[in-house]
C-alpha cells in the first residue's frame, strides 16, 4: 500500500488527539502495518504516552525541522512496526519563527521527503493551535483525522477549524480527506447523542462508526507510559481502538 500521512488535528484542547494518535497507531502496528508517529506538540505528551518520559532531552522533530538532524537519526523504536519521533525541547521556537515567509510552513514536508517510503502510515499529533506547526502538518499531508468530543463547545471548535482547513485547501489547491472520530464519548448523555446527530447531518460519510467511549482507564495510561492495548488488552477501551483501526483501514464511515 502507498504511504498515508495523517494529521491528527483539532484546534481545541482536551478532545483526545494524543490518546487517539497513540492508541490508533499501536492498534495498526499490532495488525502488522508499519507505523511512525510524530509528536508535533511542544508539550511532548505523545512521547510520554508511549513510554519515553525524557522527551525534552532527546533529538526530536524540532531538530529535523530546524535542519540540524535527519529523521532517521531521531527515530525511536516503540515496538515491532511502531516508531516515534518525539517533539524535542525546541519545537516552540518553530511556532515563533518570523523569518522565511511561506517557507516556514513547509519545513515538515521537506523533512519527510523520501524518509518514510518503507512505512504504511505516518501520524502527526498536532498541537491545539492554528499557528506555524499546524500549517506545517497541513502542508505535509492530504489526510486529516479529527477527534471530537460529544459537547457543543467541541462543535463550535470544529466549525472554526473547518474554516481554517478550507483556507489551506484554497491556498494549496488541494482537497483534504477528512475523517471525524468521536473520542471521550459518553453514550449515556443526551448531549452526546445530539452532537452525534448534528455531525451526521453536516458531515455525512466522514465519521468513523466506532466511538471511543469515555473511560478512566484512558486517563491512567499516559502515567505509566503504555497504550491501553498494552496496559489492559482485554478492556473495553482496547476493543474500541482495535475496532476503530479496522474501520480506518477498511474506510468504514457513517
Amino acid at each position: 500500500m502507498a504511504l498515508r500521512v495523517v494529521a491528527v488535528l483539532n484546534q481545541k484542547g482536551g478532545v483526545g488527539k494524543t490518546t487517539t494518535s497513540a492508541n490508533l497507531a499501536y492498534a495498526l502496528a499490532d495488525m502488522g502495518f508499519k507505523v511512525t508517529v510524530i509528536d508535533l506538540d511542544p508539550q511532548g505528551h505523545l512521547g510520554v504516552s508511549l513510554g519515553i518520559p525524557a522527551v525534552k532531552q532527546l533529538k526530536g522533530i524540532d531538530a529535523v525541522m530546524l535542519g540540524e538532524e535527519s529523521v532517521e537519526n531521531c527515530l525511536l523504536s516503540i515496538k515491532d512496526n511502531l516508531q516515534l519521533v518525539v517533539s524535542g525541547r525546541r519545537l516552540q521556537e518553530i511556532e515563533q519563527l518570523s523569518d522565511g515567509g511561506a517557507k516556514r510552513g513547509d519545513l515538515l514536508r521537506q523533512a519527510f521527503d523520501g524518509q518514510f517510503d518503507d512505512q504504511d502510515f505516518v501520524f502527526i499529533d498536532c498541537p491545539p493551535s492554528s499557528g506555524v506547526l499546524v500549517a506545517n502538518a497541513l502542508f505535509a499531508t492530504d489526510e486529516i483525522l479529527i477527534p471530537m468530543t460529544g459537547d457543543y463547545l467541541s462543535l463550535q471548535g470544529l466549525s472554526h477549524m473547518m474554516a481554517t482547513i478550507k483556507k489551506f485547501e484554497i491556498a494549496l489547491q488541494k482537497q483534504y480527506q477528512k475523517l471525524l472520530v468521536l473520542s471521550r464519548f459518553n453514550t449515556t448523555r443526551r448531549i452526546s447523542k445530539e452532537v452525534l446527530a448534528i455531525l451526521m447531518k453536516h458531515f455525512p460519510n466522514q465519521i468513523l462508526p466506532t466511538v471511543i467511549r469515555e473511560a478512566a482507564l484512558l486517563a491512567e495510561c499516559p502515567g505509566i507510559g503504555k497504550s491501553v492495548l498494552e496496559y489492559k488488552p482485554g478492556s473495553r477501551s482496547a476493543r474500541d481502538f482495535r475496532q476503530l483501526a479496522r474501520d480506518f483501514i477498511e474506510g468504514k464511515v457513517m
